[in-house]
């Protein structure tokens, strides 16, 4: 939040998409009627810690005190399926203003209609109005949902026959592997689908069943084709062989196995390089590809036949995808406003944490970019949508992280010890699917980071149980060490 959107925001007055609430050592219950009805509307900001005065915003600030208490309450009070549902994940930023603390969220527009205890509530001018007992207005929410949202197509006649049900526990897993507590940890399959928005009923034409985001994120590939049959994803390698392709993978996989297939290709073609950033050694490579990946899948047009495009070339990483354009031009930091194209698929990625918080992913980009190589991301809006990402390394002095320290630990990573573990994985007996566990396990954590059989789990999704099993078969290869000091049972990849 820059301080230019902020007074902006306060000098305009509250409206169909501003909010000012007081809330100087806790939130109240409007401030969720406030959410429902953004969401269930145009979508807007809710500033805490302003005071209306004469149709404008006036900071009070909020109780620096009562800072991570509220942001933590905000949080449970999202995820409380008796507050609101369905559950939104959002957070409470904070800014100072004069010395005076801001808390501030963006609340985007929900593909669902959204409740706040039990009622409906839609935006009116400055107010939020309860439409529960409105059968026609709640109709109209539901009619700018249904036309703006192609997600939540229903397909009545698809059942639990057309997923792959493995990837739903699956799923389950690596969410409550992220939150011991996740609602969906007690859930059987189809209490999960309809609590993820991807089993639902038209309250207007009375049709329900699985939508088009539960096929894509399930779907058997001859399914997906059926329901949604412009959907690929077209990866390309050019270095060269700059006239074609030295590489190329059409993936067609449902949104889950294609976000694997996809991370794989980009480690495979890219140079990894490992920063120190809070005194961690973290895989920036790794990082950027899963802002990269996540935006592309999820983030794009479904209901149109234009292919997404994933390209890897010497400078640079570049997707293209069809999009429902909000604005027309480039996208600034400073300036981005998060809009979400399905927010259905954005929230279960988010769940699953294969993506961020709305906004947060392009920070992250921004971020992780100008750390691996001194550049920075470009994002272009329009009918296509273009993300471009610079690859060339900065100069060493250059490359400096946020807080002063040297941000880099090695410019030229050891190719051939990457070489080696990759051979090792792929001339290894064990089946495909566990290659390809083991190799996302590498991906990830790389050969500095120190991991036990709790990482393993949330990376691949699995049971504690099966994690060890794949600590075993790491063992059995002979590609990580046990690092003492730090633990029972922590390991690293080798780096030698």
């Amino acid at each position: 939040m820059t301080r230019e959107k902020l007074d902006e925001m306060l000098q305009g007055g509250e409206g169909f998409t501003v909010e000012y609430k007081e809330c100087i050592n806790g939130l109240n219950n409007s401030v969720f009627e406030t959410v429902c009805s953004f969401s269930n509307r145009y979508g807007g900001y809710i500033l805490l810690g302003v005071r209306e005065v004469n149709h404008k915003g006036v900071v009070i600030g909020v109780n620096p005190d009562c800072v991570a208490d509220m942001k933590k309450n905000f949080i449970n009070m999202l995820n409380n399926p008796q507050k609101l549902h369905p559950s939104l994940y959002l957070n409470l930023e904070e800014t100072e203003y004069d010395g005076k603390t801001v808390l501030w969220v963006y609340v985007p527009v929900s593909s669902q209609i959204e409740f706040c205890d039990k009622k409906i509530f839609d935006r009116n001018g400055d107010a939020d109005q309860d439409v529960s007992t409105s059968a026609d207005l709640v109709a109209n929410i539901s009619n700018r949902k249904s036309s703006t949202y192609i997600e939540r197509k229903i397909f009545p006649y698809a059942n639990m026959d057309d997923l792959y049900v493995d990837l739903i526990g699956k799923a389950r897993q690596m969410a409550v592997n992220r939150n011991k507590e996740h609602p969906w940890r007690n859930m059987d399959d189809a209490e999960l689908l309809k609590s993820a928005g991807l089993y639902e009923k038209n309250r207007v034409t009375g049709e329900e069943g699985l939508n088009m985001a539960c096929i894509l994120l399930f779907g058997k590939p001859e399914v997906i084709q059926s329901c949604v049959p412009g959907y690929k994803t077209d990866a390309i390698y050019r270095v060269k062989n700059i006239d074609r392709y030295d590489d190329r993978l059409i993936v067609e996989r449902n949104l889950i196995e294609s976000y694997d297939i996809l991370m794989q290709f980009i480690s495979k073609h890219t140079d990894d390089r490992f920063f120190l950033i809070d005194n961690v050694r973290i895989s920036v490579r790794s990082a950027i590809a899963r802002e990269i990946v996540s935006n592309l899948l999820v983030h794009r047009d479904f209901g149109s036949a234009f292919p997404a495009k994933l390209i890897i070339e010497k400078e640079k990483i570049y997707t293209e995808n069809w999009n429902r354009t909000q604005r027309i031009g480039k996208l600034e930091l400073e300036d981005f406003t998060p809009y979400p194209k399905n927010p259905i698929l954005s929230k279960f990625f988010v769940n699953i944490g294969y993506a961020d918080g709305l906004g947060s992913g392009v920070r992250n980009l921004y971020k992780f970019t100008k750390i691996y190589s001194g550049g920075e991301p470009d994002l272009e809006e329009g009918d296509v949508f273009r993300l471009t990402v610079p690859l060339l390394a900065c100069e060493l002095e250059d490359c400096v992280h946020e807080n002063g320290n040297p941000a880099i630990e090695s410019r030229n990573p050891a190719i051939e010890i990457k070489e080696r573990i990759n051979l090792a994985i792929e001339t290894s007996k064990f089946r495909e699917p566990t290659k390809l566990k083991i190799m996302l396990i590498y991906q990830t954590m790389g050969e500095g980071q120190i991991f036990g059989t709790q990482d393993i789990a949330q990376i691949v999704g699995c049971s504690i149980s099966a994690a060890r099993e794949l600590l075993k078969k790491l063992r059995k290869m002979k590609v990580v060490e046990e690092v003492k000091g730090n633990g029972k049972g922590r390991y690293m990849f080798l780096s030698e």
